[in-house]
């Protein structure tokens, strides 16, 4: 099969790795991009690659939280130009669905595009602002804490939500707390909340690529299980949110920090889960 230089550049946009061995592993590949970057990352050349970091729509995320600090809800709109997608009166047609979202629980995008409301507001987006819109996300959180964060005017969106006792959501303190984590899943896009949710399947093949790696090195095998085992312990720290540096105090990691604020405010909390919706993903 031909490999065109359309599929090397996007290899090496995606990986950082250099021309001619996107080229060969896109070769070995049979160029199926997913087996190119696996290959890649064993012969030691490439970092961790996110198949949906490539951005393909115009648009704006929008994420709100209830009043009591317990529900939340994001939503995706789309449109056809950036221009449109950073327009305060687009982003005004996205927080008006988002609050109805949040008003009726939608976690399924087919259920609130079915909605006579949302309908009515994507149609008179279109007539407006002059672009196809489109309702591409939705997603509704609930439990005993809930926080938000926008980043970049609308590009990103996050959704924590967190198991808090003692602790009032609605304060203050809190919701700055809630924001800093939510903040660093916009900027660190972590897989899981922690290592037990990452899927096993995950797991396993990251580990079957450090043993490879592993095993180019030529070391005992012995030594080899444990090189492996080191690298998997790397990616937790680098992929699981709790276990992440808190990328604005390097000397805590998100679990630390979350156990300090905690006790300031005298009760507990745990990092439950996130929603990261980035644009076009």
């Amino acid at each position: 099969m031909a490999i065109t230089a359309a599929q090397v550049k996007e290899l090496r946009e995606m990986t950082g790795a250099g021309m001619m061995e996107c080229k060969k592993a896109l070769t070995e590949a049979d160029a199926n991009m997913d087996k190119a970057v696996d290959l890649l990352r064993e012969w030691g050349v490439a970092k961790v690659a996110k198949k949906a970091g490539r951005a393909t729509n115009e648009g704006t995320v929008m994420a709100l939280v209830s009043e009591d600090g317990k529900q939340g809800a994001v939503v995706e709109l789309t449109c056809e130009t950036d221009s449109v997608g950073m327009n305060e009166k687009f982003k005004g047609y996205a927080e008006n669905i988002a609050k109805i979202v949040l008003a009726k629980k939608y976690s399924d995008v087919e259920a609130a595009k079915a909605d006579e409301e949302i309908a009515a507001l994507i149609t008179d987006c279109v007539h407006v602002m002059g672009e196809n819109t489109q309702l591409a996300r939705v997603a509704f959180v609930e439990g005993t804490g809930v926080c938000s964060y926008i980043h970049m005017g609308g590009k990103i969106g996050v959704l924590m939500l967190f198991e808090v006792e003692g602790i009032d959501p609605t304060t203050a303190e809190f919701v700055a707390y809630g924001r800093d984590v939510a903040m660093q899943v916009a900027a660190m896009s972590p897989v899981a909340p922690n290592r037990e949710a990452v899927p096993a399947d995950v797991v396993a093949k990251e580990m079957e690529i450090y043993k490879a790696q592993a095993a180019a090195s030529g070391k005992p095998e012995n030594i080899q299980e444990k090189i492996a085992t080191g690298r998997l312990e790397k990616y937790y720290a680098e992929n699981c949110l709790t276990e992440q540096a808190f990328v604005k105090d390097g000397d805590l990691t998100i679990q630390t920090y979350t156990d300090k604020v905690a006790k300031e405010l005298g009760g507990s909390i745990k990092v439950v889960d996130f929603v990261r919706y980035a644009l076009g993903e």
